[in-house]
């Protein structure tokens, strides 16, 4: 059994041995306290004395055994543990444990973040931006910051994003978890899902519900119930939360640094939790640390607690106090100095003293340099990239070749992958990392489980990547795919991501499409949707490499609605229909019912959300008809679903109540709890458009029942998304009936569920319903850039279906403002949208909108006229609340111009309406018109 024991510090060496063999051995009190070390190491230990832990603190885990006395010292000893190693934190970390160069020219943005971190420790959070071009010291600047002895005291968290990793959502994220939960490679899923929640637990037993979320970033199985039953929306939600929500409860127990670097590269998810963390740092003793390229853009410009530090060059000053440390004082060195001090990029001086080196043109050591030819004839690159491109290749042949094929693994290597495809011995490839760990081309950041190894910046990955012929990078990629399913068999899914990736490149067409096509469903999964929609893309652009089976046409059909699925949350309709009526194609030639069926469905749905209900038709009317013939019960619930919702949008209102009533008997049972494919919980949408039908009717108690049954059911179902939908009903069906105080209830709860689960587009509905109900209450100047903002917002993100809504909603809420000019513009649009989509409802109330407005303004028989062909269209319709508006409109209009037995009919006939419909807030006002008739 091996014991060992460590210490650290000056000792007196003496030579022994004989003249055929000399040793050293090592005296002294730093020996001694090594021997005692070793001596009270227990059999397969290591014990540290802290000078060691001095010098390799943060490279290695300990744990504590106290004070111990030792023979020979005054005082007790702190003895330390080994438990294992760590992972090097980042190529500079790495570079650093070979020396680097001296840190020059950045004494005013270190005390820039010495502010921001003594602000943060404040419990005043602060966001600080290094921005500067590829090479200028960003992350050497945050390297110094961060070892600096102002952060003893704080937990410091570092991530980076990498240039081919935007197709995997919450890359950072999940390597900044697992440096926080020390997680290795080779760990099982038990092991992490111990230490996770050993971890979680021990800072706070409160934040046991995001554990689910924190072991799903890490591709750890959940089994957990409610977990599985969310949908991609809330766990992405929770995902968010969960890494916001330890962050900021670590940060209660101690001052936190996280850094993140790199965000030119950044996922969108990361970005959204970045955004995210941003909204919560006032309060939080945080610092968030980023740096980017120039062309990285966001929406942080105006938090009073952001600041940016733009790096530029080093001025001449700086950049002499650099190549005097790089090359030393030899005056002979004063022209090479002046030729490299004007380009002040640090990157570009270190890369270029070291091919001078390697040409010979300089020889030496690092700081005592001298200059083997006339400066004349020395001849500096104009770029730092043709400076890596001629250094690369100088290289030994085997060595180029190897740092060749670590380029295309990636900016982080792992030896495992790395001996697996290179064409060699482990020695040989050992040796190799050795000469380019030397050369400087590569560092090792971490040594257990397995050593792994990084670029010394993102420009020498770029350049060597792109020094390779387009046939050896091909077949390299293809090596590394087989090479990640031979290493991590029973983690794939965690790799499926770097998988498809290599596999487009290696054009190993089938393994592309079918990890592409996992690694959009797991992109989906976490309501990534623009990272699963490039997946999928991907995938469509890889399958016709494929040869054409039946298999693959269908694949290429489903991939399509993946791609569908992906899509309608970001409101990329056009790209929605295009790829729709390709899948139409490919299933009428297979003759393939089901997925016809499906097609109908989707293609009924989008059309409805663009506002296009009379071509939606026809597809509604087929899903319905396929499922029936088919006996295909979700088909059936689905296709009459969206056929309903097209009849309501066309103002088919007794087909529309028909249909979705028929809905309702489908899901009796058990089946109310199923989803079908959908976003929504069917039993919940289907009570959300029959209050939006019975509403239109002024069938108001009818729709009270279902929407308050629907609101109990989305409850029961814990889904926010069926929730934020039913709100968003019932606060319309409040509106139309007058009840406003119900309303705004409804609706505001409906906005802050949106915002909550970033329910994009109900956020926008809910802000324009809210917009109309607080003017109709008297708030006009509160509701006026409320309902702007949503139709904006609904323009923008292409849903049609409510457009005309929202400009009916703003022009009536101009008219209570006295613009009229602007309300006759808006119920222009609205009525020239609504019939050329053959939206005959909304038609209908942009008809009673001109009405209004005209009787304010222009001769009375224009009013009149609008008025009765609003009533006339209402009236085939059975639009009975607009058709008792109509009357109440032509009342004042005849009171107006003098006809008062007209007035008094109009009056009578609007407040019967309206009390037989109980809509007490429209019948005041006419009661009020009637008595003034009176």
């Amino acid at each position: 059994q091996i014991r060992v024991g460590l210490n650290s510090g000056e000792v007196v060496v003496r030579a022994i041995g004989s003249d055929l063999h000399m040793d050293y051995t090592a005296v002294g009190q730093t020996t001694h306290l090594a021997a005692r070390m070793e001596q009270m190491a227990a059999p397969g230990t290591i014990l540290l004395a802290p000078a060691t832990l001095q010098f390799a603190e943060g490279y290695v885990h300990v744990a504590a055994r106290g004070p111990v006395a030792v023979k020979g010292l005054p005082d007790p000893v702190e003895v330390y543990a080994l438990t294992g190693a760590s992972a090097l934190r980042s190529r500079l970390h790495a570079a650093a444990a070979r020396g680097l160069t001296r840190f020059v020219g950045r004494d005013a943005e270190i005390e820039q973040l010495r502010r921001a971190l003594a602000l943060a420790q404040d419990g005043h959070g602060q966001l600080v931006a290094v921005v500067g071009e590829p090479g200028v010291g960003k992350s050497r600047l945050v390297y110094e910051f961060t070892h600096s002895h102002r952060i003893q005291d704080w937990l410091i968290l570092e991530a980076g994003s990498v240039s081919y990793g935007k197709a995997t959502s919450y890359l950072p994220v999940i390597d900044l978890l697992k440096a926080y939960f020390k997680v290795h490679e080779r760990e099982t899923h038990r092991e992490i899902r111990e230490k996770v929640t050993g971890k979680l637990l021990t800072l706070d037993r409160t934040l046991e519900p995001i554990l689910p979320a924190l072991l799903a970033l890490l591709d750890v199985p959940v089994e957990d119930a409610p977990w599985q039953a969310l949908d991609p929306a809330q766990r992405r939600q929770r995902t968010l939360d969960a890494v916001k929500r330890l962050l900021l409860r670590e940060s209660q127990a101690q001052p936190v640094l996280v850094v993140f670097e790199d965000l030119h590269w950044i996922d969108a998810e990361t970005q959204a939790l970045l955004d995210s963390l941003v909204e919560s740092l006032p309060t939080a003793r945080l610092l968030l640390l980023v740096n980017y390229r120039p062309e990285y853009q966001h929406g942080w410009g105006r938090k009073t607690y952001y600041s940016q530090l733009r790096l530029d060059a080093l001025p001449p000053e700086s950049a002499g106090e650099l190549l005097s440390a790089l090359l030393g004082d030899d005056p002979a060195l004063e022209p090479l100095k002046r030729l490299l001090v004007r380009r002040g990029n640090p990157f570009f001086i270190e890369e270029s003293i070291r091919t001078l080196v390697e040409t010979q043109a300089l020889t030496g050591e690092r700081g005592v340099y001298r200059l083997t030819r006339p400066i004349q004839a020395i001849e500096v690159p104009a770029t730092v990239q043709v400076i890596l491109a001629a250094r690369i290749d100088r290289l030994p042949a085997d060595d180029k070749q190897l740092l060749q094929t670590a380029s295309v693994i990636g900016k982080d290597v792992p030896f495992v992958l790395l001996h697996a495809v290179a064409e060699a011995a482990e020695d040989a490839v050992q040796r190799g990392l050795t000469h380019l760990q030397a050369a400087e081309f590569l560092y090792e950041t971490r040594l257990f489980p397995d050593p792994e190894y990084t670029f010394k910046h993102a420009l020498t990955h770029e350049v060597t990547y792109g020094t390779l012929l387009q046939d050896r990078r091909k077949a390299l990629h293809a090596r590394i795919v087989g090479a990640i399913e031979r290493c991590y068999p029973d983690r794939l899914t965690e790799h499926v991501e770097r998988l498809a990736h290599h596999a487009v490149r290696g054009e190993l067409w089938e393994q592309a499409v079918r990890y592409l096509r996992q690694a959009g469903v797991k992109a989906l999964v976490r309501s990534a949707n623009r990272e699963a929609a490039s997946c999928f893309e991907q995938a469509l652009t890889a399958l016709p490499h494929l040869p054409e089976t039946r298999e693959r046409l269908e694949q290429a059909i489903d991939l399509r609605f993946d791609l569908r699925t992906a899509l309608f949350p970001l409101g990329e309709f056009e790209r929605i229909f295009g790829s729709l009526r390709e899948a139409e194609g490919l299933a009428r030639a297979l003759d393939d019912q089901r997925r016809l069926g499906q097609l109908s469905v989707h293609m009924c749905l989008n059309l409805c959300a663009t506002g296009h209900p009379t071509e939606a038709l026809a597809f509604g009317q087929n899903a319905q008809a396929l499922a029936e013939s088919l006996g295909d019960v979700p088909l059936q619930v689905t296709g009459t679903l969206y056929l309903g919702v097209a009849c309501f949008g066309t103002g088919d209102y007794r087909r529309a109540e028909d249909l979705l009533l028929k809905v309702l008997q489908l899901l009796e049972g058990d089946r109310s709890r199923e989803r079908f494919g959908l976003a929504g919980f069917p039993a919940v949408l289907v009570r959300y458009y029959l209050d939006l039908v019975f509403a239109d009717q002024g069938k108001f108690e009818e729709g009270i029942i279902h929407g308050q049954e629907g609101i109990r059911l989305a409850e029961a179902l814990d889904h926010p998304y069926s929730l934020a939908v039913m709100c968003w009903g019932l606060g319309l069906l409040h509106i139309t009936w007058g009840e406003l105080s119900h309303a705004v209830r409804l609706l505001e709860r409906g906005l802050a569920l949106s915002r909550e689960w970033n329910l994009t587009y109900f956020s926008v509905f809910d802000t324009g319903g809210l917009g109309y109900a607080y003017a109709l209450s008297g708030r006009v100047a509160e509701g006026i850039p409320l309902l702007e903002h949503a139709l904006s917002a609904s323009e923008t993100m292409g849903y049609g279906v409510v457009q005309p809504l929202f400009l009916g909603y703003l022009g009536e809420a101009y008219v209570l403002a006295d613009r009229l000019e602007d309300a006759l513009e808006f119920a222009g649009r609205a009525l020239t949208l609504t019939r050329e989509r053959g939206q005959r409802p909304y038609e209908a109330r942009a008809l009673r909108l001109l009405g209004e407005v005209t009787a304010r303004r222009d001769p009375p028989e224009q009013a009149d006229r609008h008025y009765h062909d609003a009533l006339a269209l209402a009236g085939e319709l059975g639009m009975r609340p607009l058709i008792a508006h109509c009357h109440l409109g032509l009342a004042k209009l005849s009171r107006r111009t003098g006809k008062r037995a007209q007035a008094q009919e109009h009056l009578a006939t609007a407040t019967t309406m309206y009390r037989e419909m109980d809509m007490r807030f429209w019948l005041e006002q006419a009661e009020a018109e009637l008595a003034g008739e009176k």
